[in-house]
């Protein structure tokens, strides 16, 4: 019996790779082979950095809260450590927005807490 090959799936396998590696430079695009290495690096780095686009903005929202706090005479760590024990329920990505934003709304969460 002769051996059965299933070139319609194949074909679109490739053609899936070949479509993800739209844009890329040279062989990278064009050449099955090296764009499936590219397209697997490319999604493994979207994967990892999914994770870090969420550290990066923490850490920006702290130092913009840390400025904002800076300018009424408090450090970061006591204003949010007041923010927690007076049960003022904002995260620090809302802190920040005010910080930068709304200054006369941030001034008064800080006359608030001290």
């Amino acid at each position: 019996m002769p051996r059965s090959v299933n070139s319609v799936a194949k074909r679109a396998r490739r053609k899936k790779i070949l479509k993800q590696a739209k844009g890329y430079f040279g062989r990278r695009k064009n050449v099955y082979t090296v764009a499936k290495n590219a397209v697997e690096k490319a999604m493994s780095y979207s994967y990892r950095d999914r994770k870090n686009k969420k550290r990066n903005f923490r850490g920006l929202w702290i130092q913009r809260i840390n400025a904002g706090a800076r300018q009424h005479g408090m450090s970061y760590s006591q204003f949010m450590g007041k923010i927690k024990a007076n049960n003022i329920e904002l995260n620090r990505k809302v802190l920040a927005d005010l910080a930068m934003n709304h200054p006369d709304a941030f001034k008064a969460i800080v006359d608030k807490v001290k």
